[in-house]
């Protein structure tokens, strides 16, 4: 992940970007609740909708020049605490083992420490890069498929194949990106020791 600021366009908190993201966010409490209270096709609906306005707001942001200091804020935590409320629903209902659950909380938590670490060195926090959006996407379609997947026949079947696929795909990213986020973090902090 590079670690760079680019010019924030906006500082505009209403925008259709963020309006999006804050619908996204907003959405969390809903998709756990259906989740956990086992109305599948309610909580797919709420994450597709989600997959969709995640696209859009970036989109949308490059696109009309809102890019915006809130915007960059919101759309990284919808994105975690859609993964985490998943996770957690998931997890609690059998559907994903514990082991997969702590790679990807682990994964986070490592994530969390470096952006202590650059705060301390006077760095903001890196922004979204594509590997790390690239792993989301293929947690969000794995999601959805694998609780498709908790019910009979060929389209939990189905479910299951393509469900376990994004899973490992989106698990082996979302540790690559942490791994280059890293040692970036590394190379930062050992200039910063150099300049002193």
């Amino acid at each position: 992940m590079e670690v760079q600021e680019t010019r924030v366009q906006t500082d505009r908190i209403f925008t259709i970007p963020n309006i999006l993201s804050m619908a996204r966010l907003a959405g969390v409490p809903l998709f756990l609740w259906l989740i956990l209270e086992e109305y599948d096709g309610w909580a797919l609906a709420v994450l597709m909708l989600s997959g969709v306005s995640d696209y859009l707001d970036g989109k949308l942001a490059r696109r009309w020049n809102q890019i915006s200091s809130l915007g960059r804020l919101l759309d990284p935590a919808a994105d975690r605490l859609y993964i985490l409320s998943t996770l957690f629903g998931l997890t609690y209902r059998d559907i994903l083992p514990l082991w997969l659950t702590g790679a990807l909380l682990a994964r986070d938590l490592m994530l969390l420490v470096m952006v202590w670490i650059l705060r301390r060195h006077g760095y903001p926090p890196p922004q979204v890069n594509f590997l790390g959006k690239a792993a989301t996407f293929n947690l969000m379609y794995a999601f959805p498929l694998l609780l498709l997947s908790d019910g009979t026949g060929w389209l939990a079947w189905m479910g299951a194949v393509f469900g376990w696929a994004f899973a490992g795909w989106g698990t082996t990213l979302y540790w690559w990106a942490g791994i280059l986020y890293v040692a970036q973090v590394r190379r930062l902090v050992k200039a910063d020791a150099a300049a002193d």
